[in-house]
């Protein structure tokens, strides 16, 4: 039995000797990389964070103490040591485990994640529970350096460090520095701050000189005039963080040895651990980025499987052409290059791409200002992702009218990352921004020709946007906000975007049985108040809207509001959507088909408002 195979939880993890350590991190890489490579997921992000994970279920009651990820695609080696090792190989696939910390999942996991940055604040808040309710039980938050990049960990940062809170923040720094060191006497000094035997000593120091409170803060009242002229300044230790490390976050004997000094200081620490993203796996050690997010792939060689065109990189194209007529066109990106398709912009217009890192706000906030000083800011951006700038699209951008475009890219049901990361409310917090226009392609040419037309003759806030993968049947191009793809007297079905290839095969199947169906297909939603639409149900009396959002907000909603202004009466009316919007993890074929969105749910539905007639 490999010792894999003996762990269940944070229990076993303690039981296991020093020498049995190494080995078991071997262990969980190997059957992180053979299970990734059937299901998909973050590869090297988990791969750099073993040892760091095996630490903290070394000093931390999981099931009881709060360890609080930030983003969460470092949680695999938690969830396999928490009990969930037979069920890992349905990562990510519907039914299964999913790729991020879910607290219905496991007690282990203490918040759910899935977006960057928030990690210290909810933290800071668990530990503030804690002590309002005199509970007894340790907070941890582990943050990434590229989480960093964003001003809530700021915030949270700030307001820990005054809290006086006992918590313990740890930096995963797997590509940065946050101080530049100079010179060999700080080298030394940082180096032998973390080893095992000075943090013991600082243990035995502090627990002797604590029950001497005057000489206590005498002889630290010393040693931290000395450390303010020996060390330089670290933002971490200004804020009032007590600051440790760095930190090998491959040595579990050093880390598990800084753990519990922090734990036991009984103030707020941040400990620095310095890992490598991919650590363990040649092709991954090589290129983490390229391996950050996988499908899946062959785990010997590290071979992916070659990227098929989607609208990402039809974005890109579009994107790119555009750029080279007109020098005012930007990119902007949220540390999102590759995934929102700018990869080659980036490199043919490298003084026209500005990557803000995870700062959705602050992209918003920067395209606002361009646009006012005349460029033309293009902002591509997750729809889950966009959420964050909601505040700087009204203020900024919407309340001037200021002319930026965001290609709103992962609307709609993105699939295997779940709830977290579906792009289900945009349409309802973008059509609240003013003088917006929302623009919905559903075919790469149309995304070309939208993109075209929201930067060269919209004149204020215009939004596109499109889903993850590529086309399905509908392949043809229009600009109207409103068209009739198919005539018909029994209803009218309504859709926008890529949902039009599951009503044209509904709409199919249907005239196969008689009812003859009117399509409509809307281009903008925003503004737009349906004239074709209307026009349509005052023929034939019954409406039929599908659209892979919320139901806030929602169009086919606007749709019976204006059918009631103007006096359109109503025999029947269905509206196809995603209620509340917290969808589950799977293939996107799978959670159509269990929302009602496929081509089965639509005939249904369709024969509902028909009603007995057709029967």
């Amino acid at each position: 039995m490999s010792i894999l195979e003996t762990i269940h939880s944070s229990a076993d993890v303690k039981r296991l000797s020093k020498d049995q350590l190494e080995p078991l991190c071997a262990e969980l890489r190997e059957f992180i990389i053979q299970n990734v490579s059937k299901t998909g997921g973050h590869l090297s992000s988990n791969l750099g964070t073993v040892e760091l994970t095996v630490a903290l279920h070394r000093v931390y009651d999981s099931a009881v103490d709060r360890i609080v990820f930030d983003v969460g695609h470092q949680s695999y080696a938690h969830k396999i040591i928490t009990g969930r090792r037979e069920r890992f190989q349905t990562l990510r696939q519907y039914g299964g485990l999913s790729g991020f910390p879910k607290p219905y999942e496991a007690p282990d996991d203490a918040f759910i994640a899935g977006h960057a940055s928030n990690s210290v604040s909810v933290a800071l808040g668990m530990a503030r529970a804690r002590s309002l309710k005199k509970q007894n039980y340790d907070v941890v938050a582990v943050i990434g350096d590229g989480a960093m990049t964003g001003g809530l960990a700021y915030e949270g940062l700030t307001n820990a460090a005054a809290s006086g809170e006992p918590m313990v923040i740890i930096l995963n720094d797997n590509n940065m520095s946050i101080n530049e060191n100079v010179g060999g006497t700080v080298s030394m000094l940082q180096t032998m701050r973390a080893r095992p035997g000075y943090i013991n000593f600082k243990r035995w120091y502090r627990d002797v000189f604590s029950r001497l409170p005057a000489l206590y803060r005498f002889n630290h009242k010393i040693k931290e005039w000395f450390k303010s002229r020996l060390l330089p300044d670290n933002m971490f230790s200004e804020m009032g963080l007590y600051y440790l490390g760095p930190v090998d976050g491959h040595d579990i004997a050093r880390l598990e040895t800084a753990i519990r000094y922090a734990r036991d200081v009984g103030s707020p620490v941040l400990l620095h651990v310095l890992t490598k993203k991919g650590k363990g796996c040649d092709y991954t050690e090589k290129d983490p980025d390229v391996y950050h997010g996988v499908s899946a792939f062959d785990p010997e060689s590290g071979v992916l499987p070659p990227a098929s065109p989607c609208f990402s990189s039809a974005f890109g194209d579009a994107l790119c052409e555009l750029a080279a007529e007109d020098r005012s066109v930007v990119a902007i990106t949220a540390a999102m290059t590759s995934g929102t398709g700018l990869d080659d912009f980036a490199v043919k217009y490298p003084d026209r791409f500005f990557d803000v890192g995870i700062a959705e706000g602050q992209a918003v906030a920067m395209a606002a200002g361009m646009a006012k000083q005349g460029l033309r800011p293009v902002f591509a951006v997750y729809s889950s992702f966009l959420q964050r700038g909601y505040d700087m699209l009204i203020h900024d951008v919407g309340l001037q009218k200021l002319h930026a475009v965001i290609a709103v890219d992962r609307a709609g049901l993105v699939g295997n990352d779940g709830e977290t990361h579906h792009g289900v409310f945009d349409v309802d917090y973008l059509s609240s921004v003013p003088g917006i226009s929302i623009w919905c392609p559903a075919s790469f040419e149309e995304l070309r020709l939208m993109l075209r037309h929201a930067v060269e003759k919209e004149s204020g806030p215009v939004a596109l946007r499109y889903p993850r993968g590529g086309e399905g049947r509908y392949r043809d191009a229009s600009l109207g906000p409103e068209i009739r793809l198919q005539e018909g007297n029994d209803l009218t079905m309504v859709c926008y975007g890529t949902m039009v290839n599951q009503m044209l095969d509904a709409a199919d199947r249907l005239r196969a049985q008689g009812i003859r169906a009117e399509l409509i297909k809307i281009n903008r939603i925003t503004p737009n108040e349906f004239p074709l639409t209307l026009r349509s149900l005052q023929k034939t009396g019954r409406l039929l809207v599908a659209e892979d959002v919320c139901a806030s907000g929602c169009v086919g909603g606007r749709l019976l509001t204006q059918a009631g202004l103007h006096g359109v009466v109503l025999k029947n009316a269905r509206l196809i959507h995603l209620g509340d919007g917290i969808v589950t993890h799977g293939s996107v074929p799978e959670l159509m088909k269990l929302c009602g969105m496929d081509a089965d749910g639509i005939v249904s539905a369709a024969k509902q408002v028909i009603g007995e007639e057709h029967a």
